[in-house]
């Protein structure tokens, strides 16, 4: 009775997460012959796999809409707010073949997403011109990412890793091969990057929607909203202060400390039980 539930709710979660076809995606990144971007013990493989991905990936979204630019295009060009889950299958699939597909696969994953980028330019509402595929641009997505796997990875993950410069040096070998100009290699490089984004970063309008839509208003079944809210919880818990602000975000530092820490870890661990 109970391995049954835990198979009907890993189905469910996972049919979220990575689409009705990721049996086929699995299999095509797991089981293809051929060279790997990673060997089997690089980092970027262990944290990937870990369930703190589910955290830190919802904080990267919250950090990256700090932007202007990238939040403008996101606004303007994305389906979020009528098709969140796909948007969140098409970017699980991206980092599921690069971390974990043949080098070919990854490669070819890296050029459709560029192609797409191509596409995707405009006019933000404070009059600037943008592009997606602008390279400053990238590079603010791919420090915001890297950011917010690794804070996550090194609160919640299962087994945190002793050294996390080698995993921001693997993640820069795929902003390498998207054309991001010197990515950070090391954590000490992470830091200095995303501190020198900040002066370009502020609350729009458009963030704050993004933000209200992500943490409140997801579209979720009843069953879900309690640990959704937990997950939200724990992922706004995680940003520095100075990127809450201006996306109007609550700051409590007790709370956070002990009971917002304390039901982040439980959730992790029914997470894992539920995935097996």
């Amino acid at each position: 009775m109970l391995d049954a539930l835990r198979r009907q709710l890993s189905e469910r979660l996972f049919e979220k997460v990575a689409g009705p076809e990721r049996a086929k995606h699995a299999r095509r990144i797991h089981d293809s012959p051929g060279p790997r971007l990673f060997a089997d013990d690089r980092p970027i493989r262990h944290v990937h796999a870990d369930h703190a991905m589910f955290i830190g990936g919802l904080r990267a979204l919250l950090l990256q809409s700090l932007h202007p630019l990238a939040m403008a295009a996101v606004a303007q060009h994305s389906d979020y707010l009528t098709d969140p889950w796909g948007r969140l299958q098409r970017t699980s699939l991206f980092v599921g073949v690069t971390t974990y597909g043949t080098t070919q696969d990854a490669l070819k994953a890296v050029e459709r997403l560029g192609r797409v980028h191509r596409h995707i330019h405009g006019t933000a509402p404070d009059g600037r011109q943008y592009r997606a595929d602008d390279p400053h641009l990238l590079g603010w997505v791919h420090v915001a990412e890297v950011d917010s796997f690794l804070c996550c990875h090194r609160r919640y993950g299962e087994k945190p890793l002793d050294d996390y410069d080698e995993y921001v040096a693997d993640m820069a070998v795929i902003a390498d091969a998207m054309g991001i100009p010197d990515p950070p290699r090391t954590v000490a490089e992470l830091d200095a990057k995303l501190d020198s984004y900040r002066p370009e970063l502020k609350g729009t309008p458009e963030a704050r929607e993004a933000a209200r839509f992500l943490l409140l208003k997801a579209p979720l079944p009843m069953l879900v909203r309690g640990p959704y809210a937990i997950l939200s919880s724990t992922a706004v818990a995680t940003l520095p202060v100075w990127a809450r602000m201006p996306l109007r975000l609550p700051y409590l530092p007790i709370a956070e400390a002990t009971g917002v820490r304390f039901a982040g870890h439980a959730l992790m661990r029914g997470l894992r039980w539920v995935t097996g």
